[in-house]
């Protein structure tokens, strides 16, 4: 049976971006990247922070410190204090870009694609930040997206929305690519555009498809294993967390959408009923 999606948290987010749970606070972190914030809530208490340029995905580095990606570099930040501090530059000398999809990876350091502000074709990258190096692993994409990895770390996963394939990267010493990426599933052939991905414990990825209000569940051998449906068409990242890693949580935007509804662009949740894979932390 498809999991049930619900309605949790409801601040409109023009373009919700980046779902994090801490695995050490238990708290979900999210972007509203066009809004420029960062969205949480412990219990019943909504938490935000402003910025005063686009931010759009994170990692955690310890309990109270987060790295967070933006159009300008990437940053230490503290959940306390909400100060920032860089810790290296993200194509900060090109005013035409940010930052977009990004997640840790079990080696300890952090993946993170760019684009163009205005979408512009093959305008961005994916790069990898690993002890103090940014190096570009990928260039001439348009959407970098659904940027995770297999939990036995030997593969991770990414996609040009744009090009509606999610590739798989086979990964060698310290996580670094190794060999070409090959095609793992091909949404894009069915009119679907595949947004952010998360890998569950079983190695299955779940893919957050922009426009057709879905996240769907792709087994290891990229065969589709179940569909979750949602009230918000515009589906942007899934990530898993909660008590026991069974709560999936998906963030939507209203982005383009003439005439949006109270439900797009707010937050929901479904529960999986089989366990995501605990967020690494980024070592930098």
């Amino acid at each position: 049976m498809n999991p049930v999606a619900r309605l949790y948290d409801d601040r409109r987010c023009e373009l919700g971006e980046g779902p994090l749970w801490h695995p050490e606070r238990k708290q979900l972190f999210w972007f509203d990247i066009l809004g420029r914030r960062l969205l949480s809530r412990v219990d019943d208490r909504a938490l935000e922070w402003r910025f005063d340029e686009f931010h759009s995905a994170a990692g955690w580095i310890d309990h109270d410190t987060l790295l967070i990606a933006s159009e300008t570099g990437l940053w230490r930040f503290s959940i306390e204090t909400g100060q920032r501090e860089l810790v290296v530059a993200l194509e900060a000398d090109d005013p035409g870009t940010r930052s977009n999809d990004g997640r840790a990876d079990p080696f300890g350091g952090f993946w993170i694609g760019t684009m163009g502000k205005k979408a512009e074709a093959r305008r961005g990258a994916i790069y990898r930040l690993y002890q103090g190096e940014l190096r570009r692993l990928y260039s001439g994409i348009t959407i970098p997206n659904s940027i995770c990895f297999a939990p036995d770390g030997k593969s991770a996963y990414y996609a040009d929305t744009r090009d509606g394939r999610i590739m798989r990267q086979p990964l060698g010493q310290e996580g670094w690519p190794a060999g070409a990426p090959v095609v793992f599933a091909d949404p894009g052939a069915y009119g679907f555009h595949p947004d952010g991905s998360v890998v569950d414990a079983e190695g299955a990825l779940w893919n957050a498809q922009w426009g057709a209000g879905r996240v769907v569940r792709y087994l290891a051998d990229g065969t589709v294993d179940c569909v979750v449906t949602f009230e918000a068409t515009q589906t942007s990242c899934p990530a898993f967390g909660g008590t026991e890693m069974q709560t999936l949580f998906v963030t939507t935007a209203f982005e383009g959408i003439v005439s949006p509804d109270r439900l797009q662009g707010c937050l929901f949740h479904a529960e999986a009923k089989l366990p995501g894979v605990a967020e690494h932390a980024v070592r930098c």
